[in-house]
């Protein structure tokens, strides 16, 4: 994942060496960046009062290139990144329980012990999905997007972290030899398995050119097993001084010391100055054998066991010349140092040693992952986190993670960026994250571990997160109820105590489903929101649906919105005028849901209640009042008490009233528009068909002796 400072278009906006025509025309190149992830878009565009050019494009004419910072994550590569999002969240997990301890706890042997662990967990995994990728199978969407040797550089990177900085508990100090020597026999195989298949199948092997530097590898690298056997071969070489010399430095081979082997590091010096002196026995029973009995007929068996026993000595020139005509690089020597020469070398010793063996080997500057092992063995953190973030931002993340709970890297905020080291490195991957809108949920996990600046860009994240709400609709949903990403949304806000951005995320899912009529939902987010005067929005909406579309699709809608009518009246922070629009709107609706149904008694009763509870703002009142009409002329009983009528009665010459005192505006515009016609004086007009019904209603009581009480 190669860091880049520039990107190619092709077919190229402007030719190479062209921009100044571009400029010269009036016009340059302008982009955008995109609000839902890291891709931008790049354009031709004017450059203000700057000269023109007739053979330009126009501005709507010209081409738009859409470009990402980054290639978005393949399915393999997502599933590695979603999966070790596991541990890093155990580990942000640990950091907060021992900020409530005490300040050193976090370096107590308990904590310690915590943090090696899920940094194995790391390493372990990284080993799976370097064995996955490598597996020849058959893959449908193309080749992986990283290859194995990629995860290969991951695994032994973080394999070496580990053993360089993370200890087990309480070895600290002990000599970091054996532990170096497996790292570089698990990840750097030598001598290979084959080249001993094909000697050992040899009736005289050391005949055989690759023989000795097989034999001298197999002893730097500590393969026992293997060196012991082809010595024990050589008990039947020709020479007799060889067969006798050999004899001697098998025993030597077979019972060098190690630190695992013993219990105290006491015993292990004891041991290794007790065995270095049998080795300078061996050295002074070599230099007996005569100048013209160190060769056999092939070549100087001497010289090529001198070495072996220059190496068993420790002599530092013998081990680095060997090494590189073997092909080998700095590491196998360091680790070589370690073993042979300095046996108790710790860890804290170790960057002089590697600073005296990389002036004469030095790393490959142009192997990212020899960089990384380098600078760890150096003990330079900061530049290893620069060299693994062009391998992997992913590394550099991690790395960084860990590297400043043990202490490794400052914690300090940078003077111009306001960020810590630790935190410019998990920001950058995040950013990588980012790539891609659908990982949005692994990228503010990042983001809100990095303080105030990761917070604010998490909350901006979460802000545009594509809700994909028309995918989520269902029939089941309750009101209030939170349903498909935007559930995952609020669980996010909530455990990282973002209410703000929550209930701003509420508020864009409610106007997204209004413009698609999508009442009921769009209710339930606002009430989740608490955002009232959105929900003011929303039941205008839903009212002007009767004006524009008539009752039918009004009363389709209304009653979408119907179940948050009670859970909204029992909250007492809402206003009161929010809670009256919408149940009027909701009352309004049964009403006319009732009259298609012919339960003319409950439709009277229900537009009733709409003046007796005063929930009908003034604007609607003349409509609801021309709806009443055929419930008063036309039932075949009384549907209304004379009280009931009364009231009817008062609402209209309250509106005849007002209007003819200039207040027209307040009571029927909604009438006029409904109706179609050019204004008040028709509007009232047609009221007097609603006063005519009234006094028929009342004849129609009287005469059939309705009591008023």
């Amino acid at each position: 994942m190669p860091v880049v400072d520039h990107l190619n278009l092709l077919p190229p906006l402007v030719e190479s060496g062209k921009f100044k025509e571009l400029v010269n025309a009036g016009q340059t190149i302008s982009s955008v960046l995109s609000p839902s992830d890291n891709s931008f878009g790049v354009f031709i565009t004017s450059a203000g009062a700057a000269a023109t050019d007739n053979r330009r494009l126009p501005d709507d004419d010209q081409p738009i290139y859409f470009a990402s910072l980054d290639a978005i994550p393949s399915s393999e590569r997502r599933l590695f990144l979603t999966d070790t999002l596991l541990i890093f969240s155990a580990f942000q997990n640990l950091m907060k329980t021992s900020a409530n301890q005490e300040p050193d706890w976090i370096q107590s042997e308990q904590c310690l012990t915590m943090i090696r662990k899920l940094a194995i967990d790391y390493v372990n995994f990284i080993k799976e999905c370097w064995v996955h990728a490598s597996q020849p199978i058959p893959r449908p969407d193309g080749p992986l997007q990283f290859s194995s040797d990629h995860y290969r550089s991951l695994y032994t990177c973080f394999s070496l972290f580990v053993v360089l900085y993370l200890p087990e508990p309480g070895y600290e100090q002990a000599p970091v030899a054996d532990e170096l020597m497996e790292w570089l026999n698990t990840h750097f195989i030598e001598p290979s398995t084959e080249e001993g298949d094909q000697l050992s199948a040899l009736d005289r092997p050391w005949e055989d050119e690759t023989f000795w530097p097989y034999l001298t590898r197999a002893i730097i690298r500590g393969l026992s097993k293997a060196s012991l056997f082809f010595l024990g071969v050589l008990q039947q070489h020709p020479s007799d001084k060889l067969q006798r010399l050999t004899s001697t430095l098998i025993p030597l081979v077979e019972s060098q010391p190690h630190l695992m082997n013993f219990t105290a590091e006491r015993d292990f010096a004891y041991a290794i100055r007790r065995w270095a002196d049998k080795v300078q026995a061996l050295r002074i029973e070599m230099d007996r054998v005569p100048e013209d009995e160190r060769f056999d007929d092939f070549e100087n068996w001497w010289d090529k066991l001198s070495d072996i026993v220059g190496i068993l000595e420790g002599r530092q020139d013998v081990i680095q010349r060997v090494c590189e005509d073997m092909g080998a690089d700095w590491k196998e020597v360091c680790v070589a140092w370690c073993i042979f020469v300095d046996p108790r070398m710790r860890r804290q010793d170790l960057p002089e040693v590697v600073s005296q063996i990389i002036t004469d080997m030095p790393p490959d500057p142009t192997d990212l992952e020899d960089m990384i092992h380098a600078t760890l063995f150096s003990g330079q953190p900061a530049e290893t986190l620069r060299h693994a973030h062009r391998l992997d931002r992913w590394l550099s993340a991690h790395f960084a993670d860990i590297m400043e709970s043990i202490q490794l890297i400052d914690r300090d905020m940078d003077e111009d960026s306001g960020l810590s080291l630790r935190d410019q490195h998990t920001l950058s991957y995040a950013d990588y994250l980012h790539s891609d809108s659908a990982l949005w949920r692994i990228t503010v996990d990042y983001m809100y571990s990095c303080g105030e600046i990761g917070q604010r860009r998490a909350d901006e994240v979460l802000l545009r997160v594509p809700l994909r709400l028309h995918e989520q609709k269902s029939d089941q949903i309750r009101a209030g109820d939170i349903v498909g990403v935007l559930k995952d949304v609020n669980k996010t806000c909530f455990e990282y105590k973002r209410e703000n951005v929550r209930r701003t995320v509420c508020r864009i899912a409610a106007q997204s489903l209004a413009s698609d009529k999508d009442y009921g939902l769009a209710v339930s987010y606002c009430t989740s929101a608490e955002d009232w005067r959105g929900l003011a929005r929303i039941v205008d909406c839903v009212l002007e649906e009767y004006i524009t579309s008539g009752p039918q699709k009004f009363t389709q809608y209304a009653l979408a919105i119907a179940p948050s009518v009670q859970e909204l009246r029992t909250q007492s922070t809402i206003q009161g005028v929010f809670v009256h629009r919408l149940i009027f709107a909701v009352r309004y609706a049964r009403f006319h849901e009732l009259v298609g149904k012919q339960e003319y008694q409950d439709a009277a009763s229900d537009i009733l209640a709409i003046f007796v509870e005063d929930v009908a703002p003034t604007a609607w009142w003349a409509v609801v009042l021309c709806d009443s009409v055929p419930l008063l002329r036309y039932a075949p009983t009384l549907l209304f008490s004379s009280s009931g009528a009364a009231l009817f009665l008062q609402k209209l010459e309250e509106i005849f009233v007002r209007s003819s005192q200039g207040a027209g505006d307040d009571y029927l515009p909604v009438l006029i528009r409904v109706i179609g016609c050019r204004g008040e004086k028709e509007a009232l007009e047609r009221l007097k068909t609603v006063r005519l019904s009234l006094a028929h209603y009342f004849a129609r009581s009287l005469v059939l002796g309705v009591s008023g009480s």
